[in-house]
């Protein structure tokens, strides 16, 4: 039957009539992977056996999991050479979660190092190929994740957004990846990046997956500081209503210079028919928006320069040989163990930090992030969610922007400004250019609100059929 081609919610059904087992869906998983992932190179830490073993004594689905969180006994990376060899001595707050629920952890994915990029070709193990195109990248830094649920190698994914980086891969690789709002998903047991930024969440096939995976991986957690007090709705009941009435803005500054003509035409359309559905589009104006990148990359790496301070090869991972002091062994261990990304991100944060740049730079970046939340705190006054594209431009070649920085950040143009304010977003399928590579449609919410963007996603997934459609490789 191909059961790694159906959806979790299809699998789920099909499990409960009895009509197939887990092994089943385990063995059409694995033959996806040895068909395809040599090509692909999504999944980075994987054992056939254990998959094997997990899946007979296991009544859940296969999922995969990111690289940067953390399960027990199990590989976890970060795709860096500097905690090569890594096993956790416990698992993240989602994991345990995803475990009391059954589910089957098949291994993990291959993301940018650290998580810091745009296009995953920062890994140790190499750049993940996107499935429609194998000369291009998928996005990142979960492109590992959202190729291999694009390839039907996984049912779903997990992965971590911290500035766009579940949304843009699924943009790019034609999937749904939605980021949580922020306190709404554990982040205990993800290895950070920038800890007011990052958010655990989910990449599937559809928004009907996507609102049950998010459902068993939500709640307070006490072990994290940044976990938010709320109840867990079950998503999966409302997201079939009607959006009739809904109030949908559309700011205008997502719309000008450096956005590719498929990209603008294909969201346009989109936006259309969840007008045609019953929604009221209405312009609406977030003008703090041009600074949200210099933001970003201030307040993301001075956090990133404060937290890989204790990669240093004393605790765990690589450690440098036949040094002859301590301090010989952190320099030697840290320029062994970072790739060039890692670097420059932790040399600008530090810099951001520094004595006498720390006001300059790192405070002011605070108060316009505050600017940027009002922006959003004002337009939400008056909309249940904003429209907007996913990524100014489609998948592009691999090695095209590795040479020059500051054009790769702003591959992350139009997801930055969520993080920055802490809300809820949704990136699903919108059509295709005229090389065939998918576009996505980003819908963002109210904080806490994954409801409503879900709903409207539903609503506008029912209506076409982009996510139905899978790369031929």
């Amino acid at each position: 039957m191909e059961l790694n081609k159906l959806t979790a919610h299809g699998l789920k059904h099909l499990l409960d009539k009895g009509d197939i087992s887990n092994i089943d869906i385990c063995n059409d998983v694995l033959e996806a992977i040895e068909k395809k992932d040599k090509a692909l190179n999504a999944i980075v830490h994987f054992d056939k056996e254990k998959a094997i073993e997990k899946s007979k004594a296991s009544k859940g689905l296969p999922i995969f999991i990111k690289d940067n969180i953390c399960v027990k006994d199990e590989l976890t990376t970060c795709s860096s050479k500097i905690l090569s060899g890594f096993r956790p001595p416990y698992n993240a707050t989602v994991i345990e979660k995803l475990l009391k629920k059954d589910f089957v952890l098949m291994g993990k994915t291959n993301m940018d190092e650290f998580a810091f990029g745009s296009s995953t070709e920062s890994s140790c193990y190499g750049p993940t190929k996107n499935p429609w195109d194998l000369e291009r990248i998928p996005g990142g830094s979960s492109g590992g994740s959202a190729a291999c649920v694009a390839a039907d190698e996984a049912i779903f994914a997990l992965g971590s957004d911290t500035g766009g980086s579940i949304r843009q891969p699924a943009a790019l690789c034609g999937v749904v990846g939605l980021k949580p709002t922020y306190g709404r998903v554990s982040r205990y047991g993800l290895i950070a990046f920038a800890s007011s930024l990052d958010q655990i969440g989910t990449l599937t096939k559809d928004v009907e997956d996507a609102a049950l995976l998010l459902k068993t991986i939500s709640g307070h957690d006490a072990m994290d500081s940044t976990s938010v007090p709320v109840s867990t709705p079950d998503y999966s009941l409302k997201i079939k209503d009607s959006i009739k009435g809904l109030r949908i803005g559309v700011p205008q500054e997502y719309f000008g210079q450096g956005l590719d003509s498929d990209v603008k035409d294909s969201v346009l359309k989109a936006i259309d028919k969840i007008g045609q559905l019953g929604a009221k589009c209405e312009k609406v104006s977030l003008p703090h928006t041009e600074y949200a990148v210099a933001v970003y990359y201030i307040v993301a790496t001075a956090e990133a320069s404060s937290n890989l301070a204790r990669f240093d090869g004393v605790q765990y991972g690589l450690r440098a040989k036949d040094v002859k002091s301590i301090e010989e062994m952190y320099k030697k261990t840290r320029a062994l163990g970072f790739g060039d990304e890692a670097k420059r991100r932790i040399i600008l944060g530090t810099f951001a930090l520094s004595s006498g740049y720390y006001d300059a730079y790192y405070l002011r970046a605070l108060r316009v992030r505050t600017l940027i939340k009002k922006d959003f705190d004002e337009a939400f006054a008056k909309f249940d969610a904003i429209l907007t594209p996913t990524s100014p431009t489609p998948a592009f070649k691999i090695g095209e922007k590795t040479q020059d920085p500051l054009t790769m950040y702003l591959s992350d143009i139009f997801t930055i400004s969520a993080n920055l304010a802490g809300i809820p977003g949704v990136s699903i399928p919108c059509g295709f250019t005229k090389e065939n590579l998918p576009v996505g449609l980003q819908i963002l919410g109210k904080p806490f609100d994954e409801e409503t963007i879900l709903k409207v996603a539903y609503n506008y997934e029912q209506a076409t059929e982009w996510h139905k459609k899978r790369p031929d490789l």
